[in-house]
């Protein structure tokens, strides 16, 4: 069995395993959707009606295979709180999440990754000490504090960005940018300060490599050095924080999103969560869950492709 062959299996039994625990712990929640759908007025008679109708009174097995059932199929299942299927709640909502991430990432990419490669080339200089200051800070402070700055700065203060709320894409292409951009900064800055520490740090450990001293001996500038040689052999490291920052980019969506008031994914989960929307709040977790699994399987296929000696079990 090839290297690729295992690590997708590995990565649907994940799947499979993560699935089994979402549904069990939603399923351990307090309260009861049908009492929270009906009100405390209604008589234990329509609440019974109403699991049934729901398909709260079946076993808890059976439960779980039709969903799993219906994941498989397309079929998310029908929001007890919407009344329309979650699959087109979800579509809808990824139209603000997803955008709002690939910013967020290409942001957090174009500022640490020459930052964090120069702050290595100059070892101890201004550039490193600034490096090492905007890491810490980025790392240090949450996102969600970050966004409530953004707003009182250029929002209350100087009135220059929306304070929050998304126009959709009807309204424009750069209206709704622009609704986006402070977010994504604060998405964005957390992973800046860590992945700039991470690739300085990658960076150092490259430079006294065999292949770079002969690459200088060959006559080659330092720009040429760090970029042709040094860069692309700290690529894995960098990558693996790319991956592991996944699961923090899904956390701070949720909160940010709320911040800004932005009808993204996140917002949908919290809102699922406080009217007991047992459905939503299932196909919502699972699909941030199997998007992390995902991204970072898409990490371990880049490395074969970086690292050729990882390729021999192919």
């Amino acid at each position: 069995m090839t290297i690729l062959v295992r690590r997708l299996a590995s990565l649907l039994v994940t799947l499979l395993v993560v699935s089994l625990l979402i549904f069990t712990v939603m399923d351990l929640m307090p309260g009861d959707p049908a009492s929270i759908m009906l009100g405390t007025s209604a008589s234990p008679d329509t609440i019974a009606a109403m699991r049934h109708q729901l398909g709260l009174d079946l076993p808890l097995a059976l439960r779980y295979g039709h969903w799993l059932a219906g994941i498989v199929t397309g079929d998310l299942g029908q929001s007890y709180t919407y009344g329309v299927p979650v699959a087109g709640l979800i579509a809808e909502r990824l139209t603000v999440t997803l955008p709002l991430a690939l910013i967020a990432v290409l942001l957090s990419l174009a500022f640490a990754i020459p930052l964090g490669a120069l702050a290595a080339s100059h070892r101890g200089g201004p550039l490193d000490r600034l490096a090492s200051v905007v890491s810490q800070i980025g790392v240090a402070v949450p996102a969600f504090w970050v966004s409530l700055l953004l707003i009182m700065l250029f929002s209350t203060t100087l009135r220059l960005m929306p304070a929050g709320g998304f126009p959709g894409w009807d309204a424009g292409f750069w209206a709704a940018i622009e609704a986006l951009l402070m977010p994504a900064v604060a998405l964005a800055l957390p992973q800046a300060g860590v992945l700039t520490r991470v690739t300085r740090a990658a960076v150092l450990s490259t430079i006294h490599e065999d292949f770079i001293r002969t690459a200088r001996a060959k006559g080659l500038s330092a720009r040429a050095v760090l970029w042709r040689h040094a860069m692309p052999n700290a690529l894995i490291p960098i990558l693996t924080v790319l991956g592991l920052q996944a699961t923090f980019l899904v956390g701070g969506a949720v909160l940010v999103e709320n911040v800004f008031n932005l009808p993204g994914l996140g917002r949908l989960a919290l809102q699922a969560l406080s009217q007991r929307d047992l459905i939503v709040m299932q196909d919502v977790v699972l699909f941030f869950t199997a998007l992390v699994i995902i991204i970072n399987f898409i990490v371990d296929l880049a490395y074969l492709a970086i690292d050729p000696r990882l390729r021999r079990g192919i």
